[in-house]
Order: structure tokens, then C-alpha cells, then sequence
């Protein structure tokens, strides 16, 4: 009023649209000429620091409309109140919250931008940057409807009408919150969850995941749901209360190095001994593995088939993967090579009375059977059998001493690192009976 009333009596000829026309034009040139001026001035600034910079890119545009509109909005409250000029200042302070709102949102963007920067992506271990990012950006997703409802808001209550209800719709905001919660309470559920994720740490952009017996990585992660970026180039996306109701397996929830299994069902007669060294010269000749762990157990022997267990790591999931093709691709071949005689077979027992069947034929023109089912009573197998005491039956020889069998033998024992597995999987404390799980 103070401003109104100086400003009438200084000008006291400007009554008439064009001289208002005519101020207002002046104002408006005179808060681009500042934007301008601003505009350069970051610009200066910028050339020392690159957030200047970034903030003098990004708040160009919001700086230049808030500007001008305040220039208006002085000159329109400066200059004698006309019948067109009321409508002219509700959409000029209309517009000014706006230009404020979208500086706010440039400025917070750019705090965040900061925050991100000082946490690379690009290095091996990246688990804290990955938090990190994820967290912002979920923050930033939460900024931007912050800052818009407030903006919605205070335009709104430059309404005479609506700061009238505005008691009476305060009054009944806990009934409706209410009736709106009962019918959003899956949206809302996403909603907290997606909160939940993004500060428990349970999942981060660019970890590893199996869900729905797929494997992925986190794509990306929104208030409401998460997108899973699949192995063969396929998005699932998955609410945000999957991976807070639904068990699920993350690879690289401490460290991204994991272990790979290659199980082969093999013919009893297969060396074992001269296929752990098989193992060890394909790991020494790849780059796939890292190195830590090459195991190779017999983990089943049921039925007609003994079940090989290859044990080796990776420094990643893909790489494992590749690593297990590869293992498994080289011992099939070395088995089928060197040891043919080990691949899985199917052994009949052909029992019946009277003189002993001679292994060829049954007396009637059928069954002809090859010579695993004479190895019992090959004469050649016994003779070894009955010179070493050590070799069974098939051929398989085994060490003298069970308890002293080869490191790479073993999972939880024979080296520093099997023990700290041991330790880690053990039932007991540390001074106590550590016992591997079956």
C-alpha cells in the first residue's frame, strides 16, 4: 500500500492504459536486461567451477521467466490500479510461483547431481555408489511431486474462494485421506515399499538379481515398481512389493565375485585323480577364473551313475557363467577322448539257470551285450585286481590313506580359504565344533 500510494503520487499523469502498456514494457525490458546480466555473470563463474557451470545451464530458462514476471509484478503494483489489471496480476503471480517452483527444482537437482558425483560408477567394487545413486534417485522422483504439490498449492490459495474452504477442507481432509487410502492401499503399498528399498538396501541399480527363475540386473527403481533388465535383452518389471514379500537371490549384495557349479553324471569307472588335473589345467589356462576356488568332488553315487561336482569362481555372474560353459565344454571333451569308457552307460544283469552264460548271445538269438557287463568276470581285470589291493573292480584307483585325499578334494578344508568357508557356514561359534553342511 505504501508502494501504491508513493507511486501515485509520483506519477500521477500515468491513469491511461498506454502509459501502463508503455511502463510494463519498460519493466519487462528492464528484467531481461537483469536476467541477462545474471546470465553472464554464472556464465564467468562457471568457467572455474563446473557446478556454476551446470547451474548457469539449467537455470537459464526458469531465471529468465522469473525475472521478467517480477518486473512486471512491481511495475503492475507500482503504477494506479486499472479495470484490466487485477486479471493481469493473478496470472503474472500465477506464473511467478511457477518460475520459483522450477528454480527450486533446478537448484535441488543440481544438489543432487553434486552428490552423485562424488561416487563413481565406474570402478570394480561400486556397491556404495550404487546405494547411493539409487537413493537420489528415488529422492529426486520424491522432490519433484514435493515441490509440485506445494507449487499447485500456493497457487491455489491466491484464490479469495479457496482460502475460504480452505478451513473446511482441512476439516475433512482426515475422512477423505481415509476412503482415499482404502482405495489406493495397492498404489500406497507400492509407494512405501519403494521407500523401503531404497534406504534398506536391499536391492541397488545395477545389482544382480534372479526373480521368477529369470536372471537380471536392476535396471531402474521407482516409487512404484522396479524394471529388470534380463539376461537376453527382455525388461520384467516387478512391483516394488515383490522384493519385500518375495524371497529373491542377489549376486551382488556384498561383492559381486560368486561361484559356479558343472555336474556331470559319469560311468563308475571314471578317474577321478586324473580328472581333477584335467580341471586345473583348463582353470590355469583361462582368464575367466580368479583364481580363489577349484574344487572338484564326487557328490552322489547312486544307481548306475557317480555324480562329479565342479566347483570353480569368477569375479561376476557373467563371468561364471562363461566359466562353467567352458569348464564343462573341455572335461566333456577330455572324457570323451581320453576316457570314453566313463561316459554314463546303462548296465543290464542277465541272470538265468544252468551252464554260465558266455557274454556273447542267450541261447535264442538275442541280446548281444558288450563287455561292461563281463567285467566281473574279465580275467585280465582280476589280475589287476588281485595286484593292487588299492584298485576296485572298475578300474578306479584310490589312495591309500581316505583322510589324506587332495585338497581340491575338499570344499570346506585343506586350504586357509576352505577353512574361512568352513568357519563362515559353521553351526557353532568360533571356539566351537565346526561342522560343514551336508
Amino acid at each position: 500500500m505504501v508502494i501504491r500510494h508513493a507511486a501515485e503520487m509520483s506519477l500521477p499523469e500515468a491513469d491511461s492504459t498506454p502509459a501502463v502498456l508503455i511502463v510494463l514494457a519498460m519493466a519487462a525490458v528492464l528484467g531481461y536486461t537483469v536476467a541477462l546480466v545474471v546470465d553472464r555473470t554464472a556464465r564467468r563463474a562457471g568457467r572455474r567451477s563446473a557446478a556454476a557451470a551446470d547451474l548457469a545451464q539449467r537455470g537459464r530458462r526458469p531465471a529468465h521467466l522469473t525475472l521478467v514476471i517480477l518486473a512486471l509484478l512491481v511495475a503492475l503494483n507500482a503504477m494506479p490500479e486499472q479495470n484490466w489489471t487485477g486479471a493481469i496480476v493473478r496470472l503474472l503471480g500465477l506464473a511467478f510461483i511457477g518460475g520459483v517452483s522450477w528454480l527450486v527444482a533446478v537448484l535441488t537437482f543440481l544438489l543432487e547431481d553434486l552428490a552423485l558425483a562424488r561416487y563413481r560408477m565406474d570402478v570394480a567394487d561400486n556397491r556404495h555408489a550404487r546405494r547411493v545413486r539409487t537413493q537420489v534417485i528415488l529422492l529426486r522422483r520424491i522432490t519433484v511431486v514435493v515441490i509440485t504439490v506445494i507449487a499447485v498449492a500456493s497457487m491455489l490459495m491466491t484464490f479469495p474462494s479457496v482460502r475460504i474452504a480452505g478451513a473446511s477442507i482441512v476439516a475433512s481432509a482426515g475422512i477423505v485421506g481415509i476412503f482415499a487410502g482404502l482405495a489406493a492401499q495397492t498404489s500406497l503399498a507400492n509407494v512405501f515399499a519403494g521407500l523401503q528399498l531404497a534406504f534398506t538396501d536391499a536391492i541397488r541399480v545395477d545389482d544382480v538379481v534372479v526373480v521368477e527363475k529369470e536372471w537380471g540386473r536392476i535396471e531402474e527403481i521407482t516409487l512404484t515398481y522396479v524394471v529388470v533388465h534380463i539376461w537376453d535383452d527382455r525388461r520384467m518389471i516387478l512391483p516394488s512389493t515383490y522384493f519385500t514379500t518375495v524371497p529373491f537371490q542377489n549376486w551382488t549384495r556384498r561383492e559381486a565375485a560368486v561361484l559356479g557349479v558343472v555336474e556331470l553324471d559319469l560311468d563308475w569307472s571314471v578317474p577321478v585323480e586324473e580328472m581333477r588335473a584335467e580341471m586345473h589345467r583348463i582353470l590355469d589356462a583361462t582368464a575367466l577364473w580368479d583364481g580363489r576356488v577349484s574344487v572338484l568332488q564326487v557328490t552322489d553315487a547312486v544307481g548306475g551313475c557317480v555324480r562329479v561336482r565342479v566347483l570353480v569362481s569368477g569375479s561376476d555372474g557373467p563371468t561364471v557363467f562363461d566359466l562353467r560353459c567352458h569348464v564343462r565344454e573341455l572335461l566333456v571333451r577330455w572324457l570323451r577322448q581320453r576316457h570314453p569308457a566313463a561316459l554314463p552307460r546303462t548296465r543290464l544283469e542277465h541272470e538265468r539257470s544252468g551252464p554260465a552264460w558266455d557274454g556273447e548271445h542267450d541261447g535264442h538269438g538275442k541280446g548281444v551285450y558288450g563287455p561292461a557287463q563281463r567285467r566281473e568276470s574279465d580275467p585280465t581285470t582280476a589280475r589287476v585286481a588281485a595286484a593292487d589291493p588299492a584298485t576296485t573292480s572298475t578300474g578306479m584307483d584310490l589312495p591309500a590313506h581316505p583322510e589324506e585325499a587332495h585338497p581340491d578334494a575338499r570344499l570346506f578344508g585343506g586350504s586357509p580359504d576352505a577353512a574361512e568357508r568352513s568357519r563362515a557356514f559353521s553351526e557353532t561359534g568360533e571356539n566351537g565344533s565346526r561342522r560343514p553342511p551336508s
